[in-house]
């Protein structure tokens, strides 16, 4: 009992794997195969792709995915660093493309088992969300100690990207 606890909070060592999207059994992968039409695009290169989220929480809020499927921000390591600064570089210029200052911008990721889709994704999100509940969804806690992150299911792009610099991995636990 314990010791799943203690994997669903800090979680479970993995090795990072990665694997060709299957739309059959990953939504977002359907986003650049099969269900296209399904989502509404607003940026693409031959190795990611952002589109709209359905439920937004945001003035503008995209998702950014990779197109090899990854399960999610816990799967990663520190030889995923520079796919994640890509990530940052890309939602940045989204954002400029919607005009968005930088201190109206957030961008990060949940933490499983806080997710609601099985494939990594960066929330690229131009301020202010559309209910103060909504931010709720995506706390900012710094980190205390040697830890760039305190307690919480959402970690900031540059704060996972850090993490894993040190050779860490991302979790719901301080990191």
């Amino acid at each position: 009992m314990f010791q799943k606890l203690f994997h669903w909070i800090v979680g479970k060592p993995q090795p990072s794997h990665y694997q060709l999207g299957n739309s059959q059994s990953c939504v977002f992968c359907g986003a650049y195969s099969t269900n296209r039409s399904d989502f509404d695009i607003v940026w693409e290169d031959e190795e990611f792709i952002a589109f709209r989220d359905i439920r937004p929480s945001a003035k503008h809020h995209i998702q950014l995915i990779p197109k090899t499927h990854i399960e999610s921000i816990r799967k990663l390591s520190q030889k995923d660093v520079n796919m994640l600064q890509r990530m940052e570089e890309i939602g940045h210029s989204i954002l400029d493309s919607f005009n968005t200052p930088v201190s109206k911008r957030k961008m990060g990721f949940h933490i499983p088992p806080f997710n609601s889709v099985l494939h990594l994704h960066l929330h690229v999100q131009s301020l202010p969300y559309i209910s103060p509940i909504y931010r709720l969804k995506y706390p900012f806690v710094r980190g205390f100690g040697g830890y760039e992150k305190g307690f919480s299911w959402f970690a900031e792009i540059g704060q996972a990207i850090r993490i894993l610099e040190k050779g860490h991995r991302v979790t719901v636990a301080p990191c």
